[in-house]
Protein backbone atom coordinates (compact mmCIF):
# COMPACT_ATOMS: atom_id res chain seq x y z
CA UNK A 1 0.00 0.00 0.00
CA UNK A 2 2.53 2.17 1.15
CA UNK A 3 4.74 1.89 -2.37
CA UNK A 4 1.78 2.87 -4.69
CA UNK A 5 1.01 5.48 -2.60
CA UNK A 6 4.61 6.88 -2.34
CA UNK A 7 4.85 6.36 -6.25
CA UNK A 8 2.12 8.67 -6.81
CA UNK A 9 3.50 11.82 -5.31
CA UNK A 10 6.47 13.92 -5.68
CA UNK A 11 9.77 13.29 -3.40
CA UNK A 12 9.65 16.38 -1.64
CA UNK A 13 5.72 15.94 -0.65
CA UNK A 14 6.70 12.19 0.35
CA UNK A 15 9.63 13.34 2.38
CA UNK A 16 7.28 16.40 3.94
CA UNK A 17 5.25 13.48 5.41
CA UNK A 18 7.28 11.25 7.03
CA UNK A 19 9.60 14.03 8.15
CA UNK A 20 6.50 15.11 10.31
CA UNK A 21 7.47 12.14 12.12
CA UNK A 22 9.34 12.80 15.08
CA UNK A 23 10.55 9.40 15.66
CA UNK A 24 11.70 9.41 11.94
CA UNK A 25 13.43 12.52 12.74
CA UNK A 26 15.26 11.17 15.48
CA UNK A 27 16.21 8.20 13.94
CA UNK A 28 16.94 9.79 10.25
CA UNK A 29 19.43 12.58 12.20
CA UNK A 30 20.88 10.00 14.90
CA UNK A 31 21.54 7.42 11.87
CA UNK A 32 23.41 10.17 10.11
CA UNK A 33 25.58 10.70 12.46
CA UNK A 34 26.64 7.78 13.64
CA UNK A 35 27.27 6.42 10.09
CA UNK A 36 29.25 9.47 9.39
CA UNK A 37 31.58 8.40 12.78
CA UNK A 38 31.60 5.52 11.30
CA UNK A 39 33.43 6.55 7.75
CA UNK A 40 35.91 8.66 10.10
CA UNK A 41 36.57 5.46 12.09
CA UNK A 42 37.09 3.47 9.57
CA UNK A 43 40.81 4.61 8.71
CA UNK A 44 41.93 3.74 12.57
CA UNK A 45 40.05 0.32 12.47
CA UNK A 46 41.90 -0.67 9.29
CA UNK A 47 44.70 0.10 10.03
CA UNK A 48 44.65 -1.65 13.14
CA UNK A 49 43.91 -5.10 11.58
CA UNK A 50 46.27 -4.64 9.09
CA UNK A 51 49.03 -4.67 11.61
CA UNK A 52 48.08 -7.92 13.66
CA UNK A 53 48.93 -11.30 13.25
CA UNK A 54 45.54 -13.34 11.54
CA UNK A 55 45.04 -17.43 11.25
CA UNK A 56 45.22 -19.11 7.72
CA UNK A 57 42.78 -20.84 6.93
CA UNK A 58 42.67 -24.25 4.58
CA UNK A 59 40.01 -23.15 1.95
CA UNK A 60 39.66 -26.53 -0.33
CA UNK A 61 37.31 -24.54 -2.87
CA UNK A 62 39.45 -21.42 -3.02
CA UNK A 63 42.77 -23.71 -3.17
CA UNK A 64 41.07 -25.26 -6.80
CA UNK A 65 40.20 -21.65 -8.39
CA UNK A 66 42.65 -19.87 -10.30
CA UNK A 67 42.85 -16.22 -9.22
CA UNK A 68 42.06 -13.77 -11.36
CA UNK A 69 41.74 -9.66 -11.33
CA UNK A 70 37.78 -9.09 -11.26
CA UNK A 71 38.60 -5.40 -10.06
CA UNK A 72 36.69 -3.56 -12.73
CA UNK A 73 33.36 -5.72 -12.89
CA UNK A 74 33.17 -5.87 -9.24
CA UNK A 75 33.38 -1.99 -8.57
CA UNK A 76 31.18 -1.10 -11.56
CA UNK A 77 28.87 -3.24 -10.07
CA UNK A 78 29.11 -2.13 -6.32
CA UNK A 79 29.34 1.98 -8.12
CA UNK A 80 26.24 1.14 -10.03
CA UNK A 81 24.42 -0.07 -7.39
CA UNK A 82 24.83 2.47 -4.91
CA UNK A 83 24.22 4.64 -7.48
CA UNK A 84 20.50 3.05 -7.55
CA UNK A 85 19.99 2.59 -3.71
CA UNK A 86 20.81 6.35 -3.38
CA UNK A 87 17.85 7.18 -5.65
CA UNK A 88 15.69 4.73 -4.21
CA UNK A 89 16.52 6.65 -1.12
CA UNK A 90 15.70 9.64 -2.11
CA UNK A 91 12.39 8.54 -3.55
CA UNK A 92 11.08 6.45 -0.78
CA UNK A 93 12.16 7.72 2.97
CA UNK A 94 11.03 4.26 4.38
CA UNK A 95 13.62 2.58 1.74
CA UNK A 96 16.19 5.31 3.30
CA UNK A 97 15.74 4.96 6.85
CA UNK A 98 15.73 0.56 6.44
CA UNK A 99 18.93 0.89 4.72
CA UNK A 100 20.66 3.66 6.70
CA UNK A 101 20.04 1.47 9.75
CA UNK A 102 20.74 -1.71 8.36
CA UNK A 103 23.74 -0.76 6.98
CA UNK A 104 25.44 0.37 10.35
CA UNK A 105 24.06 -3.01 12.05
CA UNK A 106 25.69 -4.46 9.25
CA UNK A 107 28.98 -2.38 9.91
CA UNK A 108 28.83 -2.76 13.35
CA UNK A 109 28.49 -6.53 12.75
CA UNK A 110 31.62 -6.86 10.88
CA UNK A 111 33.76 -4.57 12.74
CA UNK A 112 32.93 -7.15 15.95
CA UNK A 113 33.82 -10.03 13.91
CA UNK A 114 36.43 -9.05 11.98
CA UNK A 115 37.85 -8.42 15.36
CA UNK A 116 36.79 -11.32 17.03
CA UNK A 117 38.02 -13.52 14.02
CA UNK A 118 41.72 -12.46 12.65
CA UNK A 119 42.39 -13.85 9.60
CA UNK A 120 45.12 -13.71 7.08
CA UNK A 121 44.52 -13.37 3.61
CA UNK A 122 43.93 -16.07 1.34
CA UNK A 123 46.79 -17.07 -0.97
CA UNK A 124 46.71 -15.96 -4.46
CA UNK A 125 44.66 -12.84 -3.60
CA UNK A 126 44.95 -10.30 -5.77
CA UNK A 127 44.13 -7.05 -3.95
CA UNK A 128 41.07 -4.95 -4.88
CA UNK A 129 41.96 -1.87 -6.66
CA UNK A 130 39.53 1.03 -6.44
CA UNK A 131 40.23 5.01 -5.25
CA UNK A 132 36.86 6.05 -3.84
CA UNK A 133 36.63 3.23 -1.44
CA UNK A 134 40.46 3.31 -0.59
CA UNK A 135 39.77 6.74 0.88
CA UNK A 136 37.38 5.93 3.37
CA UNK A 137 40.08 2.32 4.37
CA UNK A 138 43.06 5.25 4.63
CA UNK A 139 44.44 6.21 1.57
CA UNK A 140 44.78 5.29 -2.00
CA UNK A 141 48.38 3.71 -1.17
CA UNK A 142 47.30 0.90 0.87
CA UNK A 143 45.19 -2.31 0.22
CA UNK A 144 43.33 -3.43 2.63
CA UNK A 145 43.39 -7.13 2.49
CA UNK A 146 42.38 -8.42 6.18
CA UNK A 147 38.79 -7.40 6.81
CA UNK A 148 38.12 -10.84 5.82
CA UNK A 149 35.11 -12.35 8.20
CA UNK A 150 32.28 -11.76 6.75
CA UNK A 151 32.51 -10.25 3.12
CA UNK A 152 31.39 -6.90 3.32
CA UNK A 153 31.30 -6.46 -0.59
CA UNK A 154 28.54 -9.61 -0.74
CA UNK A 155 26.62 -8.51 2.34
CA UNK A 156 26.09 -4.89 1.36
CA UNK A 157 24.86 -6.09 -2.17
CA UNK A 158 22.90 -8.59 -0.31
CA UNK A 159 21.05 -5.93 1.73
CA UNK A 160 20.35 -3.62 -1.04
CA UNK A 161 18.31 -6.54 -2.90
CA UNK A 162 16.57 -6.94 0.29
CA UNK A 163 15.74 -3.24 1.07
CA UNK A 164 14.35 -2.51 -2.68
CA UNK A 165 10.96 -3.31 -3.29
CA UNK A 166 10.06 -3.54 -6.99
CA UNK A 167 10.51 -6.96 -8.64
CA UNK A 168 12.99 -6.07 -11.55
CA UNK A 169 15.22 -4.37 -9.14
CA UNK A 170 15.36 -6.59 -6.43
CA UNK A 171 16.07 -9.43 -9.38
CA UNK A 172 19.04 -7.19 -10.53
CA UNK A 173 19.88 -7.02 -6.83
CA UNK A 174 20.19 -10.08 -5.87
CA UNK A 175 21.89 -11.03 -9.48
CA UNK A 176 24.69 -8.72 -8.58
CA UNK A 177 24.84 -10.05 -4.73
CA UNK A 178 25.53 -13.68 -6.53
CA UNK A 179 27.97 -11.98 -9.13
CA UNK A 180 30.20 -9.93 -6.35
CA UNK A 181 30.10 -12.91 -4.48
CA UNK A 182 31.65 -15.50 -6.97
CA UNK A 183 34.39 -12.36 -7.98
CA UNK A 184 35.64 -11.65 -4.89
CA UNK A 185 36.76 -15.76 -4.23
CA UNK A 186 38.11 -15.78 -7.95
CA UNK A 187 40.37 -12.86 -7.05
CA UNK A 188 41.06 -14.67 -3.49
CA UNK A 189 39.62 -11.87 -1.79
CA UNK A 190 37.64 -14.09 0.61
CA UNK A 191 37.26 -17.11 1.97
CA UNK A 192 34.72 -18.90 1.01
CA UNK A 193 33.02 -19.02 4.23
CA UNK A 194 33.24 -15.44 4.18
CA UNK A 195 31.06 -15.30 0.96
CA UNK A 196 28.55 -17.74 2.41
CA UNK A 197 28.43 -16.40 5.86
CA UNK A 198 26.97 -12.63 4.54
CA UNK A 199 23.84 -14.20 3.28
CA UNK A 200 22.57 -15.44 6.78
CA UNK A 201 23.84 -12.58 8.59
CA UNK A 202 22.78 -9.93 6.36
CA UNK A 203 19.28 -11.71 6.30
CA UNK A 204 18.80 -11.77 9.90
CA UNK A 205 20.84 -8.25 10.22
CA UNK A 206 17.41 -6.73 8.16
CA UNK A 207 15.09 -8.44 10.14
CA UNK A 208 16.50 -7.14 13.26
CA UNK A 209 16.46 -3.27 11.47
CA UNK A 210 12.82 -3.73 10.02
CA UNK A 211 11.91 -4.07 13.72
CA UNK A 212 13.93 -1.20 14.56
CA UNK A 213 12.80 1.38 12.13
CA UNK A 214 9.05 0.32 12.21
CA UNK A 215 8.06 2.83 15.18
CA UNK A 216 9.30 5.50 12.87
CA UNK A 217 7.12 5.42 10.11
CA UNK A 218 3.32 6.05 10.42
CA UNK A 219 1.01 4.86 7.72
CA UNK A 220 3.65 2.83 6.32
CA UNK A 221 3.71 -0.91 5.23
CA UNK A 222 7.68 -2.14 5.34
CA UNK A 223 9.28 -3.35 2.24
CA UNK A 224 9.14 -7.20 2.61
CA UNK A 225 6.84 -7.46 4.84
Amino acid sequence: MANRLTDKKSPALIWKSYWSVKRFRIMAVIGTILLLAILIGFPFFFTYIESRQGAWLNDGLLSRIPAMDFSVPIFLIIWLMSAWILIRCIQSPDIFILFLTCFILLTLSRIATITLIPLEPPAGLIPLKDPLTSFFYGGTAIFITKDLFYSGHTSTQFLIFLCLTRKTEKRVALLTSILIGIMVLVQHVHYTIDVLAAFPFTYLIYLLGKKIVRPALNIHAMPGA
